[in-house]
């Protein structure tokens, strides 16, 4: 029996299916719904400028940042 396994890297800034690519120029501020000790998923939202100096909001979800202290 053989197994193959072929891993792929994908850069950071590539489109992908979860959402849209976005024009940030510069970030004002991140925020999150964070603050409990337990890992899971929260909600967060971006405030940037785009190339055009526009101010702009994204909201996505992700995991908390407990998640990736070992607890």
């Amino acid at each position: 029996m053989c197994l193959r396994i072929t891993l792929y890297a994908i850069p950071f800034s590539t489109h992908t299916e979860a959402g849209p690519k976005l024009d940030v120029q510069q970030v004002l501020s991140t925020v999150d719904d964070g603050g409990g000790t337990a890992c899971g998923v929260e909600n967060a939202r971006v405030t940037y400028l785009d190339s055009h100096g526009q101010k702009r909001a994204f909201e996505y979800i992700k995991f908390a940042d407990s998640c990736n202290e070992g607890r």
